[in-house]
């Protein structure tokens, strides 16, 4: 798609400064946290996924608008967070919080539809969005879940629906699961019995084994 598009269009020169990571998962498996913890290890910028102004604007979407101008939404966030981590990216490491993935699977999960027909509507953008060079996604148990679950502090409509929407948490991991069986750049990790920190430890050991 990007061949075919003109100023202003296309996206700039992308002149990285540092490795793009990404931890994908669903709600409270515990990104945020091993997001601070990275960005303190590898100097790095953090970028949630939405950015701002997006992120202020999800609600009254997810409410009012039907499946279609919905994704168009989170596309359009999606297109602003690639610009804002190219940008990121010339200064430094970036870690993020969410990105391609999570838009394509919680999309699907929420409004029941095919992961495959979400591919569809994403694949002409794909070439535009900086390509992440290491994509973590967290997994794990219901238990396990639900007690990071009670000590979260901003839980959010998303957060409740795990458990009291039937089959949301099942379509979720299940779409998860399908786009890293698929993804170059995928990472699984366990979250059960291994703390944020010892998370963030085997990533950073992840990333010098991949330098040496």
């Amino acid at each position: 798609m990007t061949a075919a598009l003109r100023t202003p269009y296309t996206p700039g020169t992308e002149r990285r400064q540092g490795p793009f990571l990404v931890l994908e998962g669903v709600s409270g498996v515990g990104k945020s946290t091993l997001a601070r913890l990275l960005v303190k290890r590898l100097g790095a910028t953090a970028i949630h996924t939405l950015t701002d102004p997006h992120t202020g604007w999800s609600g009254t979407v997810n409410r009012e608008l039907r499946p279609l101008p919905q994704f168009a939404f989170y596309l359009s966030g999606l297109l602003h967070v690639s610009d804002v981590v190219r940008q990121s990216l010339s200064v430094g490491p970036v870690v993020a919080d969410r990105y391609v993935v999570s838009v394509m699977a919680c999309h699907a999960a929420v409004n029941r539809v095919g992961l495959g027909q979400v591919r569809e509507l994403i694949a002409p953008f794909l070439p535009y969005l900086v390509a992440p060079d290491a994509t973590f996604h967290l997994i794990s148990s219901d238990n396990s879940l639900k007690e990071r679950m009670g000590t979260k502090k901003d839980v959010k409509q998303d957060d409740t629906d795990l458990f009291d929407v039937p089959g949301r948490l099942a379509r979720l991991r299940e779409n998860f699961h399908a786009v890293a069986d698929e993804e170059p750049s995928a990472v699984t990790l366990t979250t059960d019995g291994r703390s944020p920190d010892d998370l963030a430890g085997i990533i950073v050991e992840y990333l010098e084994d991949r330098r040496a």
